[in-house]
């Protein structure tokens, strides 16, 4: 399987866009088992790891959540932020200590509305993230699921 890297941010934004997003970064440090946040919960903010792991998991009714997704350096943790109705669709846990960069939701999105060229890069990078993240999990179900050596029928 070939796998094409995470589009983060210091390669999707220009120099410029990363500057003035990261004037709204608050570092912070997430210790080892901390919840970043809960499905269904109000998407209010976002995180870019800079050192340690975080996994994204769905609630599954009576069984323990599910595992979707491991981020690293450098990687978008929670998009739900900037799509309405801002609420997230998985939830996320610190699975070893995690030092990040987090940003406020509407302080980003204000200043997205107010520089629409901003605005843009932003919304390409995060959409990029996401088109990563569906192919990932799309070749994950097939490697699961599809019958060991199938393919077309001739």
């Amino acid at each position: 399987m070939i796998t094409t890297p995470t589009p983060s941010m210091l390669r999707a934004l220009p120099a410029e866009h990363r500057q003035r997003l990261l004037r709204l970064a608050r570092e912070v440090s997430v210790p080892q088992g901390t919840r970043l946040f809960e499905e269904g919960a109000k998407a209010d903010r976002f995180w870019i790891i800079r050192t340690g792991t975080v996994e994204l998991d769905m609630h599954v009714p009576g069984r323990r959540a599910a595992v979707v997704e491991t981020l690293h350096h450098n990687e978008l943790v929670g998009w739900s932020w900037l799509f309405g109705p801002h609420v997230w669709h998985m939830g996320a846990e610190a699975t070893t200590p995690v030092r990040a960069y987090e940003f406020d939701a509407t302080a980003v999105r204000l200043m997205c509305q107010e520089d629409p060229a901003l605005g843009s890069t932003i919304a390409q990078w995060v959409g990029d993230v996401l088109a990563h993240r569906l192919r990932s999990a799309r070749t994950r179900l097939l490697d699961l699921y599809a019958p060991y050596g199938a393919g077309p029928h001739t």
